[in-house]
């Protein structure tokens, strides 16, 4: 008997997992559906819990780094009574985040045999094959991909993934299912092997977390475990190759708790041509905007003042899903290169760099050195387009 019971126990739990957490993602508005409930610290889970449940809302996870838990609520109403309770201190929308691929700038190459290894244009162009040959290729730097997964069978990444996890569903793999997120872990990691490509760190220690489904887009409450899971896990940079056009507090909040553990942060700025998205446009994270291979932003980049720096985002060949290799365009391309030199950056000494004297390098420490050392392009110092300028991995580790 006591056997029946667990089991139905675990298929309730399964199937509510199921209904809510995997249906097919849409926004959703002020009315009901998928939101984040920011609780007051003062309340134990128990209640949290209860509260939930009071106003007809499904609990889908806890979001412990922001004091949040992700919610189903049934409509308007139930969303009204928990946003006004006194304990809740704030009701957010569980966004969908995506992507950010530009769209008609995919040429993926699959084959039985693995082509010879050849050193990307992106990866020449930031001088990272300057700085392998001194020792440093960012070995044991922990660095987390945000995105659709990593490729758990890929020769040109595997020995670099040490591990990951699924926050969309924690029963599932973080394997790759749509190609984007193996795309960027070759630019930050492919090994330096015989076959396909060379990442800016080629030996660094690449971690999958799979925020985005097959289709490329997920939502912003599986993206903030993600990053929890980052900073409990002791990863040193993320890159986020995403994004939102919503200004979403949650994910400011997780944000700002990821750079206080020490986190480097580093986003794609958009593919719109027009303002930076979220999370690239907040100031704890280095944005990336895309150049080509004449050193001129992308027409379809997006720029704003809170562009911090540029990087290789057209046409970029790397790895793809499966075993194959792939030529995508957009910022999230470009972020990645950004991601492995900063990588670099804390794989040398910190030095004179260290500006607090704590003995380590931090968010901020890697930021100044990555735009003070960067190639500039545009106008002369700090501009829209290119922030600080190109990225160069070998002047930033001098």
């Amino acid at each position: 008997m006591k056997k029946l019971i667990f089991g139905a126990m675990i298929f309730g739990i399964v199937s509510s997992f199921t209904l809510f957490a995997l249906q097919p993602l849409s926004v959703e508005a002020k009315d009901g559906g998928r939101k984040i409930v920011v609780f007051s610290a003062a309340l134990n889970e128990a209640a949290k819990d209860k509260l939930i449940s009071h106003v007809g809302g499904v609990k889908l996870k806890n979001l412990d780094l922001i004091g949040a838990k992700a919610v189903w609520v049934p409509d308007s109403t139930a969303a009204a009574k928990l946003a006004d309770h006194p304990d809740v201190v704030r009701v957010d929308d569980d966004v969908v985040v995506e992507a950010l691929l530009k769209e008609g700038h995919v040429k993926v190459q699959k084959g039985a045999l693995q082509p010879v290894e050849s050193l990307p244009w992106g990866i020449d162009r930031v001088d990272a094959e300057l700085v392998w040959p001194t020792g440093n290729t960012a070995d044991l730097i922990k660095v987390g991909i945000i995105d659709t997964g990593i490729s758990s069978k890929h020769p040109d990444l595997l020995a670099n993934v040490k591990g990951g996890v699924n926050t969309i569903n924690p029963l599932k793999s973080w394997n790759d299912d749509n190609g984007h997120g193996s795309h960027v872990a070759g630019i930050v990691a492919a090994l330096d092997n015989d076959i396909g490509v060379i990442g800016v760190g080629p030996a660094v220690d690449l971690y999958a977390i799979k925020v985005l489904n097959a289709s490329g887009s997920g939502y912003l409450s599986d993206v903030i475990e993600g990053i929890q899971w980052a900073i409990t896990n002791g990863i040193r940079v993320v890159n986020m190759s995403l994004g939102t056009g919503s200004n979403v507090q949650s994910l400011h909040d997780a944000v700002i708790a990821a750079k206080k553990a020490g986190v480097v942060v580093i986003a794609a700025a958009g593919n719109s041509g027009g303002s930076v998205i979220y999370p690239a446009a907040y100031p704890e994270v280095i944005a990336v905007s895309a150049t080509d291979q004449n050193n001129v932003i992308a027409s379809w980049s997006s720029r704003g003042p809170e562009v911090d720096l540029a990087a290789p985002g057209v046409s970029i060949y790397s790895t793809y899903k499966g075993t194959g290799y792939a030529t995508l365009s957009g910022t999230s391309m470009a972020a990645p290169h950004v991601a492995g030199s900063a990588a670099l950056v804390l794989n040398t000494p910190v030095g004179a760099n260290d500006v607090n004297a704590n003995g380590k390098w931090d968010p901020d420490e890697v930021q100044v050195k990555l735009q003070a050392s960067a190639t500039n392009l545009g106008d002369a110092g700090f501009d829209n387009l290119y922030g600080w300028g190109l990225v160069n991995a070998w002047n930033a580790v001098q």
